[in-house]
């Protein structure tokens, strides 16, 4: 698969999620969505208000030019450091809600009848749900941390490298709920994502991007699972030859 493949499967996402009989699925996660980013994003930019405000105290007059520089940087980082937080947060909250949506993505794509009622299958999904999303976390932690501190040392540079981390982050954060569905081991999962690093890349920049934009980033999280569950019907389930790996 190309870099275009994975935004084509994300952009899929927004077809699917109209689909009869998969809407209340849908609105679980853009509650949860909607009432993080409200939360958060007011608290951001009052914050960053604050702390911009002290800074430009402390400066002499000589130098308070470097606001206007370094706003903007600040912002940028901002915004992509919570791009990272909020997916993570929300999908942390939302999880087995999300889990639910792919498993009904896939069983609509391939034609299958739900085996379970709705209630009964959100609640099985709740104990292996959690401790897989905490398996991403311990993966995801350090080297969010690695990345942001090369954002810092390597300006520009390490810019566009946090920006390739975090699509990949959410390329495997989104690819998972069908991975796991189908019980495959959290590694053999991204050992499949690496040998279609480009598809990922695709789908988790046009992620990243939209989680940067009002009103679309309320979307994301259940287009981007749909994307990724119709990505996984198509493509991702047929390259895997190894049934031991599942979980």
């Amino acid at each position: 698969m190309t870099f275009s493949d994975g935004i084509k499967y994300f952009l899929s996402g927004f077809s699917i999620i109209q689909t009869k009989g998969l809407k209340r699925f849908v609105l679980v996660p853009l509650v949860v969505n909607f009432v993080i980013f409200s939360f958060a994003i007011g608290y951001l930019l009052s914050e960053l208000g604050l702390h911009m405000d002290a800074f430009v105290a402390w400066l002499p007059d000589w130098l308070t030019w470097l606001e206007s520089l370094v706003y903007p940087i600040a912002l940028i980082v901002l915004i992509f450091a919570f791009s990272f937080f909020f997916s993570t947060a929300a999908n942390w909250l939302a999880a087995p809600f999300n889990g639910v949506l792919a498993e009904r993505v896939e069983q609509h794509l391939t034609g299958q009848k739900p085996s379970r009622d709705n209630f009964t299958a959100l609640l099985k999904a709740i104990p292996h749900t959690l401790v897989r999303e905490w398996k991403k976390l311990v993966y995801f932690i350090p080297r969010f941390i690695g990345y942001f501190l090369i954002g810092f040392i390597l300006p520009g540079l390490g810019q566009v490298i946090w920006f390739l981390f975090i699509a990949w982050v959410l390329a495997v954060q989104y690819c998972d709920y069908a991975f796991d569905n189908n019980r495959y081991a959290f590694d053999h999962m991204r050992q499949v994502l690496r040998q279609n690093k480009s598809a990922c890349f695709g789908f988790g920049s046009v992620v990243s991007i939209f989680t940067m934009v009002p009103v679309l980033n309320l979307l994301v999280m259940p287009v981007a699972i749909c994307g990724a569950t119709a990505m996984w019907v198509e493509e991702l389930k047929g390259q895997i030859e190894q049934p031991s790996n599942r979980s």
